[in-house]
């Protein structure tokens, strides 16, 4: 569960210490490219039966996807995220930090393929549904995050 809130908790703290309030201009490529290479590592993790291989390590059962917590889930994540263009475009700063959760998340707390679910498995350092586009999509976020810290 901290591996995932990780994302919108570090996201909160780094719109506190990054207070601006950049145009959706200034994200715009970073977040769509972000939000595709998202979609291909979605796409990784369920064909690489990313949430078996996490239920293994952690003794807990995968709901079924059409569960009501995953739906609040998908709605509160996922839905949240894709609040950013619109609301970023008006100036609110809520915008501004639901854009920081989804690249606090795509770069820092995807890392975790890296640097957490790999110790967890019998052969450290194998690969790990999710890794590979990881790869891709962690630089994207960064670069959305270095482009939301100069609040242009």
């Amino acid at each position: 569960m901290l591996i995932f809130t990780s994302g919108f908790l570090g996201g909160f703290a780094l719109w506190l210490f990054f207070p601006a309030n950049p145009s959706f201009a200034a994200i715009k490529t970073p977040y769509f490219l972000a939000l595709a290479l998202f979609v291909l590592h979605r796409i990784e993790e369920y064909s690489m039966d990313f949430f078996d291989r996490l239920a293994a390590i952690t003794g807990i059962s995968t709901p079924d996807v059409g569960s009501w917590q995953v739906i609040l889930l998908v709605l509160l994540s996922v839905g949240a995220w894709l609040l950013v263009p619109p609301l970023v475009s008006r100036g609110y700063p809520f915008g501004t930090y639901l854009a920081w959760t989804f690249f606090a998340a795509m770069g820092i707390t995807e890392l975790a393929h890296f640097v957490v679910f790999p110790w967890l498995t019998p052969q450290p350092f194998a690969y790990f549904p999710g890794m590979a586009s990881v790869v891709l999509l962690a630089p994207a976020a960064w670069w959305g995050m270095q482009q939301l810290s100069r609040g242009a």
